[in-house]
């Protein structure tokens, strides 16, 4: 199957990267290398990219499409372990990074990866296929109140309690395999919603979500990009979840440092750290037009941040 993938905000995400010519940038979710290859056509042959995926399949599409050029060191990777990544390669510090947190539509689509709740495939979800943890582990291992917590927090789905049982009461006769399974619990679990969409898709999301460990190590993942940027570098962050954009926001806040002197002193004397400065007050979202031709762009935000000089 292709590897299909729209960038979202593209030109939102190359204006934020204030790009450099011979600069050295990050592409934290090569994914299917529609921003990476809009950043390689602003360098020169001096710059370099560093693209990193967890999911090998992506890895090896972006090679094909970038395959003109050059100056792009792909990795097998985590963008979670950023810093360690780009130290083995022997560098201390890039002039900039992008991170996509959305999951690729190629992943989505490619229905025997277990993402979609269409069709009927084996519970999987994994974005590295080398990891250990799948979704049927999840829905056949965890706790009733394990699972709710998780479908509730990761999915905000209201009927969390109610798909955890019926999930447990499932599983006493027989283990969970597949997608259709755990659709048709669903679909038992919660009232039909046109206006909400698939029943399925935020308990999908939720699992996924957990599967993959995308929430709990983003503020880390966050500071460590912020520490890894040179002086003035970038960092443009797309999320696409309420909790993602919590999580980046407060890193945000953080990282830029909060003075505490009194508003009537002419100077700070409070000696507030602060490693740069956010450059969007509000996150900025796809044009009106870009929802209607993406659907998958309607959640998304982009935060940048500026580190010092």
């Amino acid at each position: 199957m292709e590897f299909k993938h729209k960038p979202v905000m593209l030109h939102e995400c190359i204006e934020g990267l204030k790009i450099k010519e011979k600069g050295i940038y990050v592409d934290g979710t090569l994914g299917g290398a529609g921003h990476s290859k809009e950043i390689l056509k602003h360098l020169s042959k001096e710059g370099l990219l560093i693209g990193i995926d967890r999911d090998e399949e992506a890895l090896q599409t972006a090679k094909n499409k970038l395959k003109e050029y050059e100056n792009v060191k792909y990795i097998h990777g985590n963008h979670d372990d950023i810093k360690e990544i780009i130290e083995e390669i022997g560098i201390e510090q890039v002039d900039g990074i992008l991170l996509d947190l959305g999951v690729s539509s190629y992943q989505l689509d490619e229905r025997n990866r277990g993402f979609s709740y269409l069709g009927e495939n084996i519970l999987d979800m994994r974005m590295d296929k080398t990891q250990t943890l799948t979704a049927r582990e999840v829905v056949n291992t965890y706790t009733e109140e394990e699972l709710a917590n998780i479908i509730y927090e990761y999915g905000e789905e209201r009927y969390s309690k109610k798909i955890a049982r019926n999930i447990c009461e499932y599983r006493k006769k027989e283990e969970l395999k597949t997608t259709k399974q755990l659709v048709e619990i669903i679909e038992k679990s919660v009232p039909k919603n046109k206006k909400e969409g698939h029943p399925a898709k935020r308990t999908f999301q939720a699992i996924r979500i957990e599967v993959n460990n995308e929430i709990k190590p983003l503020y880390e993942t966050v500071r460590k990009c912020i520490n890894c940027l040179k002086p003035k570098g970038r960092l443009c962050i797309i999320t696409f979840h309420s909790l993602e954009d919590r999580a980046v926001k407060k890193a945000y806040i953080d990282a830029k440092g909060k003075c505490t002197c009194p508003p009537d002193l002419p100077y700070c004397v409070c000696g507030v750290h602060s490693e740069g400065k956010i450059i969007t007050k509000k996150p900025i979202i796809p044009s009106t037009e870009e929802k209607e031709e993406n659907s998958r762009a309607k959640s998304a935000k982009l935060r940048i941040f500026e580190k010092n000089k």
